[in-house]
């Protein structure tokens, strides 16, 4: 019996995104009630599972939404910290939200307070330094059509 060697090899957090605007550009940001930051809509990619439904679940889960994410806009590689591992965290386009699809959000209470849309100015008062970069990167990425990479936020690539 041979042993996969890619069992030993290093493993990374990943968590998925999705950036969804309104007709005004204004991005979804939502507001967790087991965090002091707001962020975007998304979470930890299982085991498992694919950045991509990760992203899709997340969206059901956190907005009620059944969403078919688009493109990827940012990958964002985090280096660890002392209370977190290293991780990517990847952001994927979910498009313009009509005014039927913003009416159908349904938050779980347990998880999220609230959500709100807003600029990239009023997004970097509610995110923290990191998010608020990968944010405007994923805004920039989609008006650009192009993909961005980033570390820690910044943008390398």
């Amino acid at each position: 019996m041979t042993t996969d060697f890619t069992a030993s090899l290093p493993r990374k957090r990943m968590g998925a995104g999705v950036l969804l605007t309104d007709d005004q550009g204004r991005a979804l940001l939502v507001e967790p009630t087991y965090k002091d930051y707001w962020e975007i809509p998304g979470g930890l990619v299982e085991a498992d599972e694919s950045p991509h439904a990760a992203a899709a679940r997340e969206l059901k889960e956190e907005l009620g939404l059944t969403v078919q994410p688009g493109r990827l806009l940012v990958t964002d590689w985090v280096p660890p910290r002392p209370d977190r591992t290293e991780g990517l965290m990847l952001v994927f386009d979910g498009g313009v939200l009509t005014p039927e699809r913003i009416g159908q959000i349904r938050l779980p209470a347990d998880e999220l307070r609230s959500w709100a849309w807003c600029t990239e100015p009023e997004a970097a008062e509610r995110l923290p330094g990191l998010l608020a970069r990968r944010v405007a990167a994923a805004l920039r990425a989609r008006a650009d059509g192009i993909s961005r990479y980033l570390e820690n936020g910044f943008l390398v690539a």
